[in-house]
């Protein structure tokens, strides 16, 4: 157990923050999940549609320092790819 002050309120703060974390972190998923079942169920347009609510989203995370921003662009790179090859095949 903390013997400080300050360390007390640190592992109170970091508790709280990792709820946070785990919150968002949890949203992204949900989003990006949405484009992938999109995706899997061969709706160009509604994975398009997604995509759009999961960038937001996304930028987001990196932001607050959830996500790494080369992270971020290797997931929104590969979803973009993803949609467009399946528009191009319809």
């Amino acid at each position: 157990m903390a013997n400080h002050a300050s360390a007390r309120k640190r592992i109170r703060r970091n508790a709280r923050r990792a709820d946070i974390n785990k919150s968002r972190m949890s949203r992204i998923r949900t989003f990006i999940k949405k484009v992938e079942s999109a995706l899997g169920e061969g709706q160009a347009d509604n994975a398009a549609e997604a995509f759009k609510n999961v960038q937001p989203e996304i930028s987001r995370g990196v932001a607050k320092g959830l996500i790494h921003k080369n992270t971020a662009a290797r997931k929104l790179s590969r979803l973009s790819a993803r949609i467009k090859a399946l528009k191009n095949a319809a």
